[in-house]
C-alpha cells in the first residue's frame, strides 16, 4: 500500500511540473516559400568565394560556392556545392544538417594539390543579423581523396532576397 501511495504522489507530482512548462510558440517546420540568397562562403569543403544559397519550401535547402584566384601566374580556385537540411529554427534561428562536394584546384598548368577532391558533412547553425542578412557556421568532418580526414569549420554570409 505503501508503493502504490508513492506511485501516485510521482504521478500527481509529474503530471503538475508538466503542467508548469510554458511551452513555446508553435514553431515552423520550414520555410512557406523559396527564398534567395546571394553572398560568400569559406570552407575548404564547399569552396571559398561568391555563394548561391536556395532554401525550398520546407526544411531542405542547396549552396553552389565557386571563387578563382590569379597572381603571380598561379591559378587558385574552386567549385562546389552543398545541401543542407533543417533540424529546427527560431524566428532568428535555423539549426541544420549539411553535406558538401568540391573540387579545389592550385597551379600553373595542372593541379599540384594531392587531395583537390573533398567531401564533408556535419552540422551549422544560421544567425539572421538582420531581416535579410544571416551569418552561418558549420563543423564539417572533411574527406580529402588523398585520405585524410579532418574535422574543419566553415563560414558563410548572405543576403536573402523575400
Amino acid at each position: 500500500m505503501r508503493y502504490v501511495t508513492y506511485f501516485l504522489l510521482f504521478i500527481v507530482a509529474a503530471a503538475s511540473a508538466c503542467s508548469q512548462v510554458a511551452m513555446p510558440e508553435s514553431q515552423p517546420d520550414g520555410v512557406s516559400n523559396s527564398v534567395y540568397g546571394i553572398g560568400f562562403s569559406c570552407g575548404l569543403a564547399s569552396g571559398f568565394g561568391l555563394s548561391f544559397r536556395h532554401h525550398l519550401p520546407g526544411s531542405f535547402s542547396y549552396q553552389l560556392v565557386g571563387g578563382v584566384i590569379k597572381a603571380d601566374r598561379k591559378t587558385l580556385g574552386n567549385i562546389g556545392g552543398e545541401m543542407q537540411f533543417d533540424f529546427g529554427r527560431t524566428q532568428s534561428t535555423r539549426f541544420f544538417g549539411a553535406a558538401a562536394l568540391g573540387y579545389f584546384y592550385k597551379g600553373e598548368k595542372e593541379n599540384s594539390l594531392a587531395g583537390p577532391f573533398r567531401a564533408g558533412a556535419g552540422v551549422g547553425i544560421e544567425y539572421q543579423q538582420f531581416r535579410s542578412i544571416s551569418i552561418a557556421g558549420e563543423l564539417l568532418f572533411t574527406f580529402f581523396n588523398d585520405g585524410d580526414i579532418v574535422p574543419l569549420p566553415q563560414i558563410s554570409m548572405h543576403y536573402y532576397f523575400f
